[in-house]
């Protein structure tokens, strides 16, 4: 024991081909053994064994093609494209719910907001756009405690006005709005040749 403890400490040596520490004793075989095993990655840095290279290449790094936008995306980044940068990823109007490419969102979302829905307690006709704001100001039931009048006797609490509820976007509605866009369409086009023969 005491001689143990009176050893020096443990040096450690930098390989120059991986630059990890490696104790003192072992760098030399340590040194040959990872000069002929392994490689570094020239992508992310990594020791890779050198027969498998070309595997970790083609799992890590290779290059991936996009068949929605045709863009060749690097493999790190193909998460992110796919989630959030590829213009032609499909994602739903948050009014109707229709699917379509993220590019052509923003127009469509721009006239689908302007739809209007029925609301049942105020008997009026609220856009889309504006309905979640609409609920909140006029709807909301954190004021449904009861009143005390002047003498102190509780007033009879106000019934609950009910919440509009937006009707979901089924299959039915989706195919009414293509309706209603066909006939509009429809009467475009008749217009137009009535309006032709008119100056005729």
């Amino acid at each position: 024991m005491a001689a143990a403890d009176s050893d020096p400490a443990i040096t450690s040596s930098t390989c120059a081909h991986c630059q990890r520490e490696i104790p003192s004793s072992n760098i030399a075989l340590h040194s040959a053994h990872c000069a002929r095993n392994l490689q570094k990655c020239e992508h992310c840095g990594d020791m890779v064994p050198r027969k498998l290279m070309d595997e970790h290449y083609d799992e890590s790094h290779a290059p991936m093609n996009c068949s929605l936008c045709k863009c060749t995306i690097e493999r790190e980044l193909w998460d992110l494209h796919t989630s959030i940068q590829c213009p032609q990823r499909m994602l739903a109007c948050q009014y109707c719910e229709f699917e379509l490419p993220a590019v052509d969102l923003l127009e469509h979302q721009d006239v689908c907001g302007n739809r209007t829905e029925y609301c049942q307690p105020c008997g009026k006709y609220i856009r889309l756009r504006e309905w979640i704001g609409h609920e909140l100001q006029f709807h909301t039931s954190s004021n449904t405690a009861a009143e005390f009048s002047s003498d102190g006797a509780p007033e009879a609490a106000e019934q609950p006005v009910p919440k509009p509820v937006r009707p979901a976007a089924h299959g039915s509605q989706r195919k009414h709005l293509l309706l209603t866009i066909a006939i509009a369409g429809l009467a475009v086009l008749i217009g137009s040749i009535l309006y032709q023969r008119k100056g005729q």
